[in-house]
């Protein structure tokens, strides 16, 4: 059962392994164009890292989203505690009310953990690549002479295929802890810089914040466990992701923080240095003055006859007076308006 269980996942996996493979090779082939020895250790390594870095590349888009995700999270997190405020009591409204908010704007709440898990089925195939080089097979493109080669690679004093579990010299033991433990420190780092320097401050108690806080003792404390079993080629194709990513964001923040947090203030302090923050003494444009309505006007007094002539403007003045009008018609009219 489990022997079918193995060889359905290789096929899934067959893919993965051809271009993880290609990719390696690639690199391979460059820096040994340059004139580096092809069956050194440093070559291998420095294979390894090259296919981190194009693996990071083609994931910058994902990054921004994943950025961009973050960054309405925290921002909405005040608008997410009203809504549990009015519909705590009803879970399913209240579900359904935070869908259709993250939905105007644009938010996916799942979109932080995209690099992530797009990442892990790459992880496992170095992993299988480099676990089956050890034993001299090949995966993907990799024919047998370069599994050996692999195999055999050396790097201060450390097999690029050792692991810590493996029976060993006490120095491939140290260099490998010391992978592990860089490993897990870049990944609580990179963790702690996004909470401490691009969340503000009213969305360090909401769910969100507490999936974070989760994050950043959990995910470490993964890796050091499972950190012992990887060879010392995933171990350096995990620390050089988490640099990057520490750098890849350390930039994001710093150029375009969210408002409210330390990294906001940090840069609004840095544009009043430079100048780019328009001068203090700048008053606000007043308010345009609130216009009146004119006052109304009352209708003058008019006699009678005023008033017949405006209903008969062809009429003019000395006009013999209708039958049975009087001059004191006017009189009265005038009185009555």
């Amino acid at each position: 059962m489990l022997d079918a269980l193995g060889v359905i996942g290789d096929s899934i996996m067959t893919p993965l392994y051809y271009a993880v493979s290609a990719i390696m090779i690639g690199w391979h082939w460059a820096f040994e164009g340059i004139g580096l020895d092809p069956d050194s250790g440093w070559t291998r390594a420095l294979s390894i890292i090259g296919l981190t870095v194009t693996i990071r590349a083609l994931l910058i888009p994902l990054f921004v989203r994943q950025i961009k995700s973050s960054r309405n999270m925290q921002l909405l997190q005040p608008k997410i505690k009203e809504l549990q405020k009015k519909y705590g009591h009803d879970r399913e409204r209240l579900a359904q009310e935070q869908m259709k908010l993250w939905k105007d704007t644009g938010t996916n709440p799942f979109a932080s953990c995209l690099p992530l898990i797009l990442q892990m089925p790459i992880f496992f195939a170095l992993f299988r690549t480099i676990d089956e080089a050890a034993n001299g097979d090949a995966k993907g493109f990799l024919t047998i002479d370069q599994a050996r080669s692999l195999q055999d690679a050396s790097l201060l004093g450390a097999k690029i295929a050792s692991r810590f579990l493996d029976d060993g010299a006490l120095s491939v033991k140290i260099f490998t802890m010391t992978l592990v433990v860089l490993m897990c420190a870049t990944t609580f780092l990179t963790q702690r810089q996004l909470m401490s320097k691009n969340m503000p401050k009213d969305a360090m108690t909401g769910p969100y914040a507490q999936q974070q806080k989760v994050l950043l003792y959990i995910l470490p404390f993964a890796f050091a466990i499972g950190g012992i079993a990887f060879p010392i080629g995933v171990l350096l194709y995990w620390t050089t992701s988490n640099a990057w990513t520490m750098g890849q964001q350390f930039y994001v923040i710093r150029s375009n923080p969210a408002p409210g947090t330390p990294a906001f203030a940090a840069k609004e302090e840095r544009d009043k240095k430079s100048g780019k923050a328009a001068p203090a003494s700048v008053a606000e444009e007043p308010p345009a003055p609130v216009k009146k309505p004119p006052p109304r006007q009352q209708p003058k007094k008019q006699t009678r006859n005023q008033r017949r002539s405006q209903n008969r403007p062809n009429v003019k003045p000395g006009t013999p007076k209708e039958p049975g009008a009087t001059d004191d018609d006017g009189i009265e009219g005038a009185q009555r308006a």
